[in-house]
């Protein structure tokens, strides 16, 4: 599937996306040093249903970068722009990692504008320790100090299927733009708890998602966000990590379909949030 771009004004530029299926729409973000390529199992499995648009991030793929001082919200307003150029109307919303921060916050700003919102891999409230050590990292790749070998490290076993999806994000990793790859991590590492204390007014159906081996996106962080949220519900997919979407994708996209049928429920029906593992 080839990308697409889009022309978008000041100070957002260019945007490059995917788009394939027909039906209702269904809007993909990824995460930090990734491209909308790393939603390949996704893309293949829901546009069999709905209009699948996979974007890449600020300063990843073919989009360009946002200014270098953005911060989590500009990449919440970014999406706002290129959904409104798009001409989407309202879109079931799924993110990964950083892009789980995005849509997060996108879904607080935007009610109107999400029906369902998935959130995979996601953090939530890091504790004081973890944010000292992910706003160093920050500030290394800021420098210009780009370790590659530690990410992969932590996001991959040594499975088949993880050394198979380790050799893509590697690409992918080592493609990004550093500048744009910079202002991104930056803005994920202090982004955690931005909109943390709004989870509470997100009504609409939300999935929390991860794997039980990631550490920094754990399980208590999911449980954490579909409990605060009016509607949610968390899922831990058992002997996987971070990049969980690419190397369960079954799983992923069983636990994605069945999300996607998930009716809206407005405020003021009963909270049902529940937490399990597969």
């Amino acid at each position: 599937m080839t990308l697409t771009t889009l022309q978008l004004s000041k100070p957002f530029g260019k945007v490059a996306y995917r788009a394939t299926g027909d039906g209702d729409p269904l809007v993909l973000i990824h995460g930090v040093g990734m491209q909308s390529a790393a939603w390949e199992p996704q893309i293949d499995a829901l546009s069999q249903s709905h209009q699948v648009i996979a974007v890449d991030m600020p300063g990843h793929g073919g989009s360009d970068a946002l200014p270098t001082e953005a911060s989590l919200p500009d990449f919440v307003a970014w999406l706002h722009v290129v959904l409104r150029a798009l001409g989407t109307g309202p879109i079931s919303l799924a993110g990964h990692s950083m892009g789980a921060l995005v849509s997060g916050g996108y879904a607080i700003t935007y009610p109107e504008m999400v029906t369902r919102l998935a959130l995979l891999n996601g953090v939530f409230r890091r504790s004081q320790e973890a944010r000292t050590a992910v706003i160093a990292r920050a500030e290394q790749i800021r420098s210009g100090m780009i370790d590659l070998e530690t990410p992969l490290t932590r996001w991959f076993g040594d499975g088949k299927a993880d050394m198979a999806a380790r050799v893509k994000v590697s690409d992918w990793l080592a493609s990004v733009d550093p500048s744009g790859y910079a202002t991104a991590y930056s803005a994920f590492a202090r982004g955690d708890a931005t909109y943390a204390d709004r989870f509470s007014a997100i009504s609409c159906p939300l999935l929390a998602l991860t794997g039980d081996g990631d550490q920094n996106s754990s399980p208590a962080m999911s449980a954490a966000m579909a409990e605060a949220a009016q509607n949610g519900k968390s899922l831990v997919i058992e002997g996987h990590r971070h990049m969980v979407n690419l190397t369960a994708p079954e799983q992923v996209n069983t636990a994605l379909k069945d999300w996607l049928k998930t009716p809206f429920q407005s405020p003021l029906d009963q909270k049902d949030t529940s937490h399990e593992h597969v």
